[in-house]
């Protein structure tokens, strides 16, 4: 069987000189690789070739067919139904986000974890106070979320962004798996099962041998093998893949059905589902951690036997009511964590050092290494950080280095062999200018970064700031990457977050259109203009994280969002704000988790005049027309509370709670925290020693309650 890279070059005779054999040859050579590059383009976002490419290929098998008619094949792509491009999965919109937990990757991180736990909860303050944990193996593979009503699977989705994921739900009714009605009794009329597809470590290796012998593209490892098979667009090909599924969370529930992980672990099990075994219930008090350590080592020394992979252990306080008042905190909730196994290494040369330009200037110089397979991911560079980092570790050309995958994603060098250094090897001369504009670059006093000053007139941060505003948690336009990006830049077609949303309507006026690019044709073309169209309407908090503000990431746009709640409110403040003795910055800087140093980087923004001429162009109506972007308002939390909407603060030592957990859950029940009093603060909750909050809520004649009286407004 011919390979996938040679399968393009088969057809040099010219259809008029082939004769019948000829053309039956070609024709059952045509019809098997044009299933390929089907596969590869609509089931797993793999193509091998171009648009422009594929259809010399079509063109061809037409042209065959249309000289030889009694050849045609009853497999032939001109009768092959649904040949035409799928359009991908719609998205499913999670009732409950699916958050993704926070790292450790040391023992000290695990006793800072505990730390953090006494210190959000009052009645934990104690160290002899015990925690019960449950400790778990963390899968390696594809997070899902399964909705049942009534005991019924109505609904399937992928993690997405954590908002919104993939509809994979007729993938996974294929799944042997996943239970189609739930098992036993005792289970909400509505409940979403989440867990993780995977693939065991025999299924993968046989998956491999198969697909080798049929001259496929092998997995490079069992969590893409999982992944590439959910997210086939025809089920039939997901149910000839040996997916598994374990259980381990869920999402929405209409009813409690457990007071404990452990006992929602068995519900679970009872309803049908398969658990990721073996887990352990453990505690912990004072100094000791012996149970949890243990068992870290144990799953740990037992990794490669257990039949599936894994990178490290998940740690969940086993207390439902507990999990329910720790909360979360940014994308994270504070009550689980998961602790990574040990990094893989790897030995490689340093071939050269570049230096990179953020969104925001930052320059990061980076080590360019002799290619290396590290944990199954062959890294070719590796992050130095900055100019410190480099002196410190003396990292130069040439050297050989030992590298790491940073919790099994992000490549660093780790230290250098001094050993194996050439002779004559020279330290590395940090740049004095921007590799990208040429402007002199910059490092503050104190300050380990250093930065490109030159804004939106460097073109690296231009791309960058582009690259950022379409990315997967902002605006996520499929197809629209990082080589695209600089693709269009490069041609002046996408200057600005604007000219994204107008590349259509000029396509074809300073250039060819992008049907006739290299690597493009019809279809593609057709499909990036309809993922810039599907995402004209986008949340306020989606917005903001979008415009790539420095200090701005999701957990403080979603912040903003919330205190605001309208982009039109938002920049009407942030323009008073400009003043720093007027009530609309003391509002800023009183944002509970904000501070001074972010405040001015947000304001900042604004002060650059292309930034809001931007924002102008994208959501005030145009000549005749509707804006380009519909930026939707911030949607309070559907639960109606007494305190919804209102700005709180809290002053002084509270007995019940303590201050970092009567904060979040205010703002759990709609609540803006402040940090200092204001007019616009509507309660001042005081406990002992409150001192000059208190002061200043009586001058202004604010609402003042005992702790007490707050626990009665909120219904506790």
């Amino acid at each position: 069987m011919q390979t996938a890279k040679n399968r393009t070059t088969l057809f040099e005779i010219p259809v008029e000189a082939l004769d019948s054999s000829q053309a039956e040859a070609e024709l059952a050579a045509l019809a098997e690789t044009l299933r390929w590059h089907d596969g590869q383009y609509h089931g797993q976002d793999r193509p091998e070739i171009s648009d422009a490419e594929y259809d010399a290929l079509a063109r061809r098998n037409h042209a065959i067919e249309k000289r030889f008619p009694e050849l045609v094949r009853d497999d032939s792509p001109s009768r092959r139904v649904g040949v035409s491009p799928a359009q991908g999965f719609r998205k499913l919109r999670h009732s409950v986000p699916m958050l993704s937990l926070g790292n450790a990757f040391s023992q000290q991180d695990i006793r800072d974890f505990a730390e953090g736990l006494r210190n959000f909860m009052r009645e934990l303050n104690d160290p002899a106070m015990p925690i019960d944990l449950v400790a778990e193996p963390k899968i390696d593979g594809l997070s899902l979320s399964i909705r049942y009503e009534n005991g019924q699977l109505v609904a399937a989705a992928t993690r997405g962004n954590g908002t919104e994921g993939e509809d994979v739900t007729a993938n996974v009714r294929t799944m042997a798996d996943v239970p189609k009605k739930l098992a036993g009794q005792g289970w909400p009329v509505i409940v979403e099962v989440r867990g993780e597809v995977y693939m065991s470590d025999g299924d993968f290796l046989a998956l491999n041998d198969r697909q080798s012998e049929a001259g496929e593209n092998t997995f490079a490892n069992p969590r893409n093998a999982a992944a590439g098979s959910l997210r086939q667009l025809d089920p039939a090909i997901t149910e000839k893949r040996p997916l598994r599924f374990f259980a381990y969370a869920w999402g929405e529930v209409s009813a409690a059905f457990a007071d404990t992980q452990s006992e929602a672990r068995q519900k679970l099990q009872s309803w049908g589902f398969s658990l990721n075994e073996p887990a352990r219930k453990v505690c912990i008090t004072n100094d000791d951690f012996s149970g949890l350590f243990a068992y870290y080592e144990d799953i740990q020394n037992k990794r490669a036997s257990l039949g599936f992979s894994i990178d490290g252990i998940v740690v969940k306080v086993d207390r439902l009511d507990w999990q329910a008042r720790l909360g979360f905190v940014s994308r994270s909730p504070r009550w689980a964590i998961a602790w990574k196994f040990p990094p893989e290494q790897a030995m490689t040369a340093v071939r050269n050092i570049t230096v990179q330009v953020g969104r925001t200037g930052k320059i990061t110089p980076v080590a360019n290494l002799a290619p290396v397979n590290v944990g199954g991911v062959l890294v070719s560079r590796a992050t130095l950080h900055n100019q410190d980092e480099i002196q410190r570790k003396d990292i130069r050309e040439g050297d050989t280095v030992i590298i790491q995958r940073a919790g099994d994603v992000i490549p660093q060098v780790v230290s250098v062999v001094i050993d194996k250094r050439p002779a004559g090897s020279q330290t590395y001369p940090f740049p004095d200018a921007c590799p990208e504009c040429g402007e002199p670059l910059v490092r503050n006093a104190g300050e380990a970064d250093t930065f490109c000053v030159n804004g939106l007139n460097c073109p690296a941060q231009a791309m960058e700031r582009l690259n950022h505003f379409v990315s997967r948690d902002a605006f996520d336009i499929e197809g629209l990457g990082v080589k695209n990006i600089e693709s269009f830049f490069a041609k002046g077609l996408v200057r600005s977050p604007v000219d994204i949303f107008t590349l259509e309507s000029r396509d074809g006026e300073d250039c060819p259109p992008l049907r006739e690019w290299e690597g493009w044709g019809e279809v593609s073309a057709r499909k990036l203009f309809d993922a810039i169209e599907r995402q004209r309407v986008i949340p306020l908090e989606r917005f903001i994280f979008a415009l790539g503000i420095p200090q701005v990431g999701q957990s403080t746009a979603r912040l903003l969002a919330r205190h605001y709640l309208s982009l039109g409110h938002w920049r009407e403040c942030m323009e008073q704000a400009e003043n720093s003795a007027s009530e609309a910055y003391e509002e800023l800087v009183s944002i509970n988790g904000m501070g001074q140093n972010m405040a001015e980087d947000i304001l900042n923004f604004f002060r650059e005049t292309q930034n809001p001429d931007v924002l102008d162009k994208l959501t005030l109506p145009r000549r005749g027309q509707g804006p380009i972007l519909e930026v939707t308002d911030f949607e309070p939390p559907a639960a109606i509370s007494a305190i919804a909407g209102k700005t709180v603060v809290f002053t002084g030592t509270l007995e019940t709670l303590s201050r970092n957990e009567a904060k979040a859950r205010a703002e759990s029940l709609g609540a803006n925290v402040a940090g200092s009093v204001s007019k616009k603060t509507d309660y001042v909750v005081v406990g002992a020693d409150a001192g000059s909050k208190e002061k200043k809520a009586c001058e202004l004649g604010l609402n003042i309650l005992s702790e007490q009286e707050w626990l009665e407004l909120i219904g506790e």
